[in-house]
């Protein structure tokens, strides 16, 4: 997550199409090519033209400059709403862009997404929801947010609850990046292409199915790193709280595991709780539509509490990372407090799982040009 001026929509999201393939170029490299709502408008307009054109057969979405994909949410505009205007905003750029991220888990035509580099949060979203899913040894995902005071969303809860074991109750909470080989292990990517190959893979898709561009360029994965912690990840997560789950990693005796409840510990005790409980929560939830809806109960309901606000100053904003929670502790944050957050929004709600509410909340007056 990061923040910086964003530039117009046109700008911010470069669009132009090579033969077959139609292509989505994030374009804010000096911000890491965060996503501000102007560039969410965007690219679903995009994706409603390309949809329905007869000589897009692929859509390829990337990220400008050499450091990634997208670093996620332009969290410091969210972090200025929260702090000095009334939500309106963010919760109307979050409805949005998860509306933009179901689209793309449902989207007809086959959306390619190179997550080369770094790939966090929102920029999960406009990737690990599409149906090809190419990663690179650059690659470092992540879904941050409990660091911050946040809590994962974009449907990450959705992608990491269905990973197997409790790994991604553990990337959940943690907050930690993983790379090209963990990414496949936990199901948040398909195939794995070296970086250097990934400028002629992306043209060949202008003559080629995806299918056979990737035959020319997949190669094996590197081994990842979870899977010679599965044992006692997944004996200390399937804890059902937070600090029973702390509680686990500092008896396992591994130095590894001890490292993990540390981290934990630093991040904020609200966020880590409505994590754990949304995670829970997703296993029953089923559809994807029905995990964003929730995710946006749950991060409308953080505008209004201390953490995201003194996580972003503190990590972000001021860098001095040290932020003051609010619960301070794991055991000040009671069950009513994570209960709060998933209360009903009434007229508010997302509507996903309801699909004749399932569009942009104001799809403008916009236009599509290259």
């Amino acid at each position: 997550m990061t923040g910086g001026e964003a530039p117009g929509a046109e700008e911010s999201v470069l669009l132009h199409t090579d033969g077959r393939a139609a292509h989505l170029t994030l374009n804010r490299p000096r911000a890491l090519n965060a996503l501000n709502h102007a560039m969410v408008r965007r690219i679903d307009q995009a994706l409603t033209a390309w949809e329905h054109d007869p000589a897009v057969e692929t859509v390829v979405i990337t990220g400008a400059g050499e450091r990634g994909l997208c670093a996620g949410g332009d969290i410091r505009v969210v972090h200025d709403d929260a702090r000095d205007g009334d939500g309106t905003a963010s919760a109307a750029f979050w409805r949005d862009e998860y509306h933009l991220n179901a689209r793309i888990a449902r989207y007809p035509k086959p959306y390619v997404a190179v997550m080369d580099g770094i790939v966090m949060g929102g920029g999960v979203g406009v990737s690990a929801h599409g149906s090809v899913r190419v990663v690179t040894e650059r690659s470092r995902i992540a879904m941050p947010e409990t660091g911050i005071g946040f809590v994962p969303d974009v449907g990450g809860t959705h992608l990491l609850a269905l990973a197997p074991g409790e790994l991604g109750t553990h990337l959940a909470l943690t907050g930690a990046s993983i790379g090209a080989g963990d990414a496949l292990l936990c199901g948040l990517a398909d195939h794995y292409l070296q970086s250097a190959s990934l400028r002629q893979f992306v043209s060949d898709l202008a003559d080629l199915p995806v299918r056979e561009a990737l035959a020319r360029h997949a190669r094996p994965a590197p081994r990842g790193e979870l899977a010679e912690r599965r044992e006692w990840i997944d004996a200390c997560y399937t804890a059902d709280t937070v600090e029973e789950i702390v509680r686990r990693l500092l008896a396992v005796g591994d130095p590894e595991a001890k490292e993990t409840a540390e981290i934990l510990l630093g991040n904020s005790p609200t966020a880590l709780k409505v994590t754990l409980a949304a995670l829970r929560r997703v296993r029953r939830l089923g559809s994807l539509e029905r995990v964003l809806d929730q995710e946006y109960r749950v991060s409308c309901a953080t505008l209004s509490a201390p953490d995201l606000v003194e996580g972003v100053r503190a990590q972000i904003i001021d860098k001095d990372r040290d932020p003051h929670w609010s619960p301070a502790t794991l055991a000040e944050v009671t069950d009513v407090d994570v209960e709060r957050f998933f209360a009903s929004l009434g007229e508010r709600e997302l509507g996903l799982a309801d699909p004749g509410t399932a569009r942009l909340a104001d799809p403008g007056t916009a236009t599509l040009s290259d």
